[in-house]
């Protein structure tokens, strides 16, 4: 598993890490599709990316780091949960 990325241990954010989190708070101002800039900017595919960023932010350290971002990016999560769960109970 090569391509697996480890978070940071340490009290602060690594620079990759802090890296996704700007780039996702600002990504909808590129002009190229969003898969295609996080195959530029951090040579991931997009599963690995989100994969990522899924663990990033359940970190206290991305929650200190960009915490409006942090807060919504795990709302819409359990949004999509709940979704999924509702739609399992009643499909």
């Amino acid at each position: 598993m090569s391509e697996a990325v480890s978070l940071t241990s340490s009290a602060e954010l690594a620079e990759r890490d802090a890296r996704i989190l700007d780039f996702e708070d600002s990504w909808f101002t590129s002009s190229v599709p969003k898969e295609q800039a996080i195959m530029e900017h951090f040579s991931l595919t997009s599963t690995r990316y989100y994969q990522h960023l899924n663990l990033l932010i359940d970190t206290p350290e991305a929650l200190a780091y960009k915490p409006l971002l942090v807060k919504r990016l795990r709302r819409m999560r359990a949004q999509r949960q709940a979704a999924r769960s509702a739609r399992r109970l009643h499909g």
